[in-house]
Order: structure tokens, then sequence, then C-alpha cells
């Protein structure tokens, strides 16, 4: 096969899979090369390792559909680095080595009177680990920004310091990963992995509540590294002292270094986090339609995304332009009923029906797989689609507490972000619980 006709049937895979997948289509496609093509593979090279982990981890399905329609045969995709300068992990580390996220840089991050102390001490960290501000502690309510932050300063310092080893990960991660650890009787192997590092970063710490034993390690994890002088990065939905269940020692050691809070973006902010999340995705609209999103999304940033996506959607489905108009006939209800009119009742009632479960199971202490999704979706969706307290969606499951509201919210959060079945499933039960008549 001629090298051109290979661009072209290249090319021809790369626009149907954008609209197979609008929502992680990113302006930096247009950077992807064909390596190889042929007998059923397609090799697709990258431009660093960060776009490969990503099209790997969430477009690989897309791509792959998009190469059989295109070809009318199986296909296997793969994506790899352009480089031969590929950077080797050490050995003693191959697990821990960061792995970052092409949006998540200081570059794509908007900031603002609500975010810029955050923003300040991570660039000033990223320049300087463990002599800065150690810890650094970020929190905020969910969808701010905070994960963004993280994986910026981590990226850009592996960039300064070619030799660093990052470790980043979820505080669910390092417990359930402690947890492994006991089990197989290789405890001094995890302390040798997590007490080592030159950075440690994990994300939503106010998971270690009510874990005695995790709390126990992560204290002795914190000491070994501090007195290393090795940078300690945290985040959390809230304060240290606001942390429920949290040993007085670690909250005390979590308010050595800075303590940053990120509220939510202000109008101005918000829309220009419209306008950058559209320039990600190769998007050009107009300041009318950012400003309009702008003033109908006010919680964070995630919705504010959640906006642009249906309205990319509804473009790409309807083949029409992004227009003002266009974008209303896509929000316009949606969110008003969303914030308005929407019941804790609507929600469950859809979310039930969808996974053939009773109200009695989700309000019990069952924890199978079954029940414990369902259940998580319904405080995912009662916390984005109504004003209810965290309390409040918790009373309607059973009396559950605010952080198991909390834990719930940000597992589905996470799973739609990485998990395109997972984005698909929420988007469609939005769509019947928004279409449920409104007493």
């Amino acid at each position: 096969m001629a090298v051109r006709e290979v661009e072209n049937i290249f090319a021809d895979i790369l626009d149907r899979a954008k609209v197979l997948d609008p929502v992680n289509t990113r302006k930096w496609f247009e950077e992807l090369r064909v390596v190889h093509l042929s007998g059923g593979s397609l090799e697709i090279g990258c431009p660093d390792e960060a776009t490969a982990a990503f099209l790997q981890d969430n477009c690989k399905s897309s791509f792959t559909r998009a190469a059989q329609q295109i070809t009318g045969h199986l296909v296997t995709i793969s994506f790899n680095v352009n480089s031969h300068k590929k950077s080797a992990p050490l050995a003693q580390h191959s697990e821990s080595r960061f792995k970052s996220h092409p949006d998540y840089t200081f570059d794509n991050f908007v900031v603002g009177p609500s975010n810029r102390l955050a923003h300040a001490s991570c660039v000033a960290v990223s320049q300087s680990p463990g002599n800065t501000y150690n810890p650094l502690f970020l929190y905020g309510n969910s969808g701010l920004g905070k994960t963004h932050l993280l994986h910026a300063v981590c990226s850009e310092a592996q960039k300064k310091f070619d030799t660093v080893v990052i470790q980043l990960l979820s505080c669910e991660n390092f417990v359930n990963r402690f947890i492994r650890a006991i089990e197989e009787g290789n405890l001094a192997g995890f302390q040798s992995q997590f007490r080592t590092v030159d950075t440690l970063v994990i994300d939503d710490i106010q998971f270690l509540r009510e874990r005695e034993q995790s709390q126990e390690e992560f204290f002795h994890t914190f000491n070994a590294l501090y007195n290393n002088g090795k940078q300690i990065i945290l985040s959390a939905d809230c304060s240290p002292a606001e942390i429920p269940s949290l040993e007085e020692r670690l909250t005390s050691r979590f308010n050595w270094g800075l303590v940053a809070r990120i509220d939510p973006p202000s109008y101005e902010t918000r829309v220009a986090i419209v306008q950058k999340k559209a320039h990600l995705r190769g998007l050009s609209i107009c300041d009318e339609i950012a400003e309009y999103i702008a003033r109908k999304v006010h919680a964070n940033i995630r919705e504010l995304e959640g906006a642009l996506t249906t309205i990319c959607a509804v473009a790409t489905t309807t083949s029409k332009q992004i227009t003002l108009e266009l974008a209303q006939m896509a929000l316009d209800g949606q969110i008003e009923s969303a914030a308005r009119h929407i019941s804790i009742t609507d929600i469950i009632e859809v979310v039930t029906s969808h996974f053939d479960v009773r109200l009695t199971d989700l309000q019990s202490k069952k924890r199978s797989q079954s029940v414990t999704l369902p259940r998580q979706i319904c405080m995912y969706l009662a916390r984005n689609l109504t004003r209810h307290s965290l309390e409040e969606i918790g009373g309607h499951l059973g009396g559950r507490d605010h952080t198991t509201v909390m834990h719930a919210c940000s597992k589905i959060g996470q799973a739609k972000d990485s998990e395109p079945q997972m984005h698909v499933l929420l988007g469609e039960l939005t769509k019947q619980i928004t279409q449920v008549p409104q007493a």
C-alpha cells in the first residue's frame, strides 16, 4: 500500500474517531501520525508518553471502531511514542513512575481570584520540590481543579528534574495497596515504594478517615519523607481540621506547610475556562456562547465541561454548527429543571429501573457491586441535579453520612472521566431523569 494511500486512510480514521468520541477529542489529535498499517494492525505515533497513555486509556475503543468502519476489516490499534528517546523508569520504582495527563498542565489551567494562591504555590513547588512549601495542602469542593493542579505540578517537576521519582495516586488507592501489602506479607516492599520517592502526591486524603491502621502507616510515611526533605502534596474537599476522625497528629502535620483553598470560579473565570476547554478540543466558539454557558453553570469546572460536552454532542448528532441558538437548545430546560425541579425520588426511580434493584436494597447495608454501584450513581446524580445537601442525599439512601456521599460522588466522577461507558450511562440516565414529568 502506497504511503499516500495509508496517510489518506489514517486521515479518514482520525475524522471518524472524532465523530464517534467528541468527548475525548483533543486539538493535538492533529499531531498523531500513522507508523504502520497492514495485516489488520494500525500503529499510531504519538508526540509523547502522556498523549499515548491518554489515547490508550480513553480512546482505544473509538479508534478501533473508526478503523474497522473505514477499512471494512478487523483492526487492532496500538499507540506508541514517535521519539526513540523514551524515558526508562528506575526498576525500583517502575510502578510509581508518574503518568501525566496531557490536559492537566499549568498552561491549560485558568487562573482567577478563586485559585490564584493554589496555582502559585503549585508552580513554586514544581520548581523546587521539598524546599518551598512542604507539605502543600490544597482543598476545595469537587470539580474545582485540584486534580488538575496535582498533575500539573508533577508533570512540570518531571520535565525540570529528569530523574525525579514521583508517586501520584488517590487516597483510596494508597489504602488498597496498603491492605494488599498486609495480605501478601509484603509490608516492607510497600514501605520501600512509598518512603523512598522524591515526591508523594495523594488526592482526596480525606478518605483516610476512620482508617486507624492506614493513618498509622501514612503518619510514618509522612515523617520519613519530610525528614529526608522530600515533597509531600495533598488534596481534600475540606481543610485539615475539618476532616472527620483524622488523628490530631496528622492534622497538625498537614498544617506544617501551606494550606491553600480553591473556591468556585467567578463569572469571568468561568468564561475563560469554557474557552480554554473548547480550545483543547479544537472547537471555536464565540464569546457569546462562552458567556451563556458561564451564566447557566455556576457550581464547578466539571459541570462547565459537561455543558460544553452536551453542546458538542448535539452539534455532532444534528450535523449543525455550534451557535448560540444551538447552545440554548442543548442546555435550556436541562440545567433549569436539574437545578429547580428534579427530586431525589425522580433519580431513584430511574436508576432502580435501569439496574433492576429495589429502593430497599439501596437503603440497606448491602455492599455487593450490584447494589453499591446504583447507590453511588444515585448519590452522584442527586448531588449534580438537585440542590439537596450531602446530609439530605445520604438520608434518602439509608441514613448515610455526608462523607459516604462525598466518596460516592468522587468515585463516580472519576469513573465518568476515565471510562467512556460510564460517561454514556450517566448521560442516558440524566436524559431520562430530566424528561420525567414534573408535578
